[in-house]
């Protein structure tokens, strides 16, 4: 079996269903968006949403295709760093009780946490305090870190700090790992759209990214050159387009899989999952339609729950469907 290795901001979801956009008003934050806050502000919007129904579990783009693909058997690790704190230890519990090879330093500052505020839409908006997750660094990473495994999945997140990344991307190439990326958010695109550009094309082997992350990062005028904007820069390209599913395209192959049904409650998770369901596929060595069938399924299933963690019951489920998308 493939292993996988993931690295991300180590942050504990806080998730919260508003009734409407007054927080996020109040607050300016754009709806859908990812906008780091500091501890002050982070502070303050928690204590303006606790009278909403809230739940809080290990979180991070790249920490949730992780946790994905643990449960349907993959070996996994992850890298990231937590504080000495409560947060922290509720993030290594989380991630171990899943079997996943933590490999999470320490901090004498507070845990990151990402405040994810769910409007009526489904759709969340983060105001995310990054804490002992950003202060992970490139002299952080052990020289062994990527003995054994094949693929190396990293969260967009993490262009705020170069260094650290471009050092993880340059040693899991040489290792012999292919690189996963998801682009993770559109306007932390916009704001490092060059250097993304710059380890794609030079690292990268798989990219996913949404319509609008996408977009941000090409600057194309339509689909059609997004596609293949992003196509001339690594081998796969996995754009994924929410109720009107995604594409795929793997050279001059284009593949069109579409969205699986579901009573969306909470889009937490969804790109990550279907990120997970795809790496589950290729490390099976199934065709690209059959990838993007079981990312599309697990994205439907992890948006009719809270947050991005789903229960053993639907866990179940999804792996049954899995033997069918493979049987077919």
């Amino acid at each position: 079996m493939r292993k996988v290795l993931g690295m991300g901001n180590a942050l504990v979801d806080i998730l919260t269903r508003l009734e409407d956009e007054s927080v996020l008003n109040k607050f300016s934050l754009p709806k859908g968006s990812m906008q780091l806050v500091d501890s002050v502000m982070a502070n303050e919007v928690e204590k303006a949403t606790q009278i909403f129904e809230r739940s809080q579990a290990s979180g991070g783009s790249a920490a949730n295709t992780i946790h994905g693909l643990a449960n349907l058997g993959i070996i996994t690790g992850f890298l990231g760093k937590v504080g000495r704190d409560h947060w922290g230890d509720f993030f290594r519990r989380d991630m171990e009780s899943k079997n996943i090879i933590t490999k999470l330093l320490e901090s004498g500052n507070e845990s990151g946490r990402a405040l994810a505020l769910i409007t009526p839409d489904s759709e969340r908006t983060f105001a995310t305090f990054l804490g002992a997750a950003v202060e992970l660094s490139a002299e952080d990473i052990p020289g062994d870190l990527f003995n054994g495994y094949a693929i190396f999945h990293v969260e967009g997140y993490l262009v705020q700090n170069r260094k650290l990344i471009e050092e993880a991307l340059k040693m899991a190439k040489e290792a012999g790992c292919l690189i996963s990326l998801d682009l993770a958010s559109f306007n932390v695109v916009e704001e490092n759209r060059e250097f993304l550009h710059h380890v794609t094309a030079k690292y990268v082997d798989i990219l996913f990214a949404n319509e609008e992350e996408a977009k941000a990062f090409t600057l194309a005028p339509d689909e059609d050159s997004t596609i293949s904007h992003m196509a001339g820069l690594c081998d796969i390209v996995i754009l994924k387009k929410g109720v009107n599913g995604s594409i795929i395209r793997n050279n001059n192959s284009v593949v069109k899989v579409d969205v699986v049904k579901a009573n969306s409650i909470d889009t937490t998770g969804a790109g990550d999952l279907y990120a997970a369901g795809f790496l589950y596929g290729y490390i099976h060595g199934l065709s690209l339609d059959k990838c993007g069938k079981i990312g599309a399924f697990m994205a439907a299933r992890v948006i009719e729950a809270i947050g991005p963690k789903m229960d053993d019951k639907t866990w179940e489920l999804i792996k049954k469907e899995i033997e069918k998308i493979k049987m077919n």
